[in-house]
């Protein structure tokens, strides 16, 4: 199973949960939990093991986000189009995707977790710009990444009924 495919159940995404997460505030407002985790996992250097808490609090909040949003309405914001691409990436092996944008998907999220790499060195060398830029650039890869969900589901919406059903189930 794939590191996606795991975190995809770890997560518990239901189809229901999936349409859900589509809403745009869903998108949007777990991506900006991504400075939130950054400074939980810094605030270490001051409050010690304490940090666990906003931690913990982080966690939860992820795993709820896709869950606390309705449906969105149509398949219209730039969000709404990333999520449904990021199901048409996680479902590549059983409705293959044009090899342009396996490379784009493969590349952006490299790029994304080499960049975790010098975040978490310097979390740990308490090293404050180190893990900062690091980090922030790991979520710059992560919108990278985002578009060109949003190409792969303009691409690919009507390439499978699943995939069309998706959309459907969006507007009824």
């Amino acid at each position: 199973m794939g590191d996606q495919k795991f975190s995809e159940k770890l997560m518990s995404m239901t189809d229901a949960v999936w349409l859900r997460h589509a809403n745009p505030l869903s998108g949007w407002t777990r991506l900006a939990s991504g400075p939130l985790i950054f400074l939980a996992l810094w605030s270490h250097v001051w409050i010690g093991w304490r940090a666990l808490i906003p931690i913990a609090i982080l966690a939860v909040w992820i795993w709820l986000n896709p869950r606390v949003f309705p449906r969105p309405k149509n398949a219209d914001a730039w969000m709404t189009k990333a999520v449904l691409g990021e199901r048409v990436w996680l479902n590549r092996k059983a409705v293959p995707i044009p090899k342009g944008h396996a490379r784009a998907a493969l590349l952006t999220t490299l790029i994304s977790g080499a960049l975790l790499i010098p975040a978490i060195a310097g979390l740990f060398l308490k090293d404050f710009w180190m893990a900062f830029i690091a980090w922030h650039f790991s979520i710059f890869a992560k919108l990278w990444f985002l578009d060109r969900m949003v190409w792969l589901w303009g691409d690919m919406k009507t390439a499978a009924p699943e995939y069309v059903a998706w959309e459907d189930a969006l507007t009824a």
